[in-house]
């Protein structure tokens, strides 16, 4: 027997045209809530460029007044969306105000990947602030510290205590385990010689490690990292991410879901920010804030401005979008002679007049 195909009346055709054309145009899946090892891993390396070099090892920033930009970066920038930035721990104190639902540090050496994935390790294995500057710096806890302790209250009490080399090794130890094993991520063997020398950088200076402690970037007077953990913005207002517990943790817990990405990247190269702007449109996100430090100066002198700024346009960005840099001419008062402040940018303004091809 014959089949009877029955037409369909008009208004039902429209409606499954409408549907259709709808489910085509669907938001994209959603920025994951957490990674699993081994896509946090094939991330970092898709993304990645080859190693590049700077001037000096960055183990520890020397922007103390970078506080001052977060009242406004927090009233302007959109939390929960997608952080950028480059360099060392002040990213922490930027994600920790900003409470990105993910972060991606860039930077052109692969020592700052080895420098971020000491970091994971970590805060991963750290219960709380105290524990976390136990294991840093390779000093045994001392007592009398809580949940409720400011920073101050913290450096204050692990200063005075020496440097064990047994819990240095033995906590160099449980970092490369954490990751080879527990994390199962593949180091090369310079990345594990770079965490190795990194770990010892901080447990031989200790909480007065520098920017040029290392020896190679020269420069003194500059803040220590127990004066750029315990400083404060312009209002007095503590917010570095060991300030309070819970700036501790909205970092702990991006590391913990492998939402925290470290990648070496050139930002005028040909790869890193362009694939990390295709990702976050594939997960229909948007960047917050972008921290450059004073990358631009470094770009402006190799002549790779335009090319930052066309890596920069294809960036999923609003009119919140904030660029966070560090620019010279110090604070009046600030104590340390480096004389670097910071200030905000709008992304989508200072980069309007650039496309893809890298033309203005």
């Amino acid at each position: 027997m014959a089949l009877r195909i029955r037409s369909r009346p008009r208004w039902m055709v429209s409606l499954a045209i409408a549907v259709g054309f709808a489910w085509t145009l669907r938001a994209a899946d959603p920025l994951p809530a957490r990674l699993t090892d081994a896509q946090f891993w094939r991330l970092v390396n898709d993304v990645s460029e080859l190693n590049g070099t700077f001037r000096s090892d960055n183990l520890v920033s020397n922007e103390v007044a970078m506080q001052s930009v977060i009242p406004e970066l927090t009233r302007v920038a959109k939390r929960g969306r997608v952080y950028l930035g480059v360099g060392p721990e002040q990213n922490f104190t930027y994600i920790s105000a900003l409470e990105p639902a993910m972060a991606f540090i860039v930077d052109v050496r692969r020592g700052n990947l080895d420098l971020q994935l000491m970091y994971k390790a970590l805060f991963e294995l750290s219960a709380d602030r105290a524990e976390f500057v136990s294991r840093l710096f390779s000093r045994p806890r001392p007592d009398g510290l809580s949940r409720e302790s400011t920073a101050q209250a913290i450096f204050a009490a692990f200063l005075p205590v020496p440097a064990s080399e047994a819990l240095y090794k033995s906590n160099l130890q449980a970092v490369l385990n954490h990751l080879m094993r527990t994390r199962a991520l593949g180091l090369l063997a310079e990345d594990i010689s770079g965490i190795g020398d990194i770990y010892h950088a901080f447990f031989e200076f200790g909480p007065e490690i520098q920017y040029s402690s290392t020896g190679r970037s020269g420069g003194r007077n500059q803040p220590s990292y127990m004066d750029l953990m315990t400083a404060a913005d312009a209002g007095g207002e503590a917010r570095s991410f060991l300030a309070t517990e819970d700036r501790f943790t909205v970092v702990k817990e991006l590391e913990a879901r492998n939402l925290l990405v470290p990648v070496v990247g050139n930002f005028g190269g040909p790869r890193a920010i362009r694939r990390v702007g295709g990702y976050l449109k594939a997960h229909g996100a948007t960047v917050s804030a972008f921290y450059l430090s004073n990358v631009e100066q470094y770009l402006r002198m190799d002549g790779l401005w335009p090319a930052f700024c066309a890596n920069v346009a294809v960036l999923p960005l609003d009119e919140s979008s904030l660029f966070i840099r560090a620019v010279r001419g110090g604070q009046s008062g600030q104590p340390f002679g480096f004389g670097l402040t910071s200030e905000l940018g709008s992304m989508t303004a200072e980069t309007k007049d650039c496309n893809s091809e890298g033309r203005r």
